[in-house]
């Protein structure tokens, strides 16, 4: 099974009411399971998932301090949230030293590359389904995903 084949199994759970389906293919054995509660990342025996060879660095602490909004953001009613199709590891390229896939101002039109998830060793591209622009990204990068969160804020005006 490619990398296409699962995202676009991936894509089926996330618009349907199905639960979970596992599929067995040349000694692969690969289980999708669509979530609404949080999902904590256990990993037992050997090394943690790292990107391309390169480890990744350690989750940063999730600050508890108010920050005060800026007065030049536009209204959030009309802005599109593009959201983790999946649990992973945000990348905002493509590897070391390749050129960054969209940044803050960015124009993005349907089926543009905005990101990669690692899941599993698999690098999925994760793709925009709106015209826009890039108001706001809301993941760091190298930083895990859950489910359904909110990476992208995109101003479809």
């Amino acid at each position: 099974m490619d990398i296409k084949q699962i995202q676009e199994l991936v894509k089926l759970i996330n618009k349907t009411n199905i639960g979970e389906i596992t599929i067995e293919e040349e000694g692969v054995k690969i289980t999708v399971k669509q979530k609404k509660d949080p999902v904590q990342k256990i990993f037992t025996g050997g090394a943690m998932p790292s990107y391309q060879g390169a480890a990744a660095p350690p989750p940063a602490p999730v600050a508890a301090t108010p920050a005060a909004k800026p007065a030049a953001e536009p209204k959030a009613d009309n802005l599109v949230t593009i959201k983790s199709p999946m649990i992973g590891t945000f990348y905002r390229q493509a590897g070391p030293g390749k050129p960054i896939f969209v940044s803050v101002g960015d124009d993005v039109t349907p089926g543009k590359v905005v990101c990669i998830i690692e899941a599993m060793k698999l690098f999925n591209e994760i793709e925009s389904e709106v015209k826009g622009k890039i108001v706001k990204i809301l993941v760091e990068d190298a930083s895990p995903v859950e489910y359904d969160q909110p990476l992208f804020l995109v101003d479809p005006s």
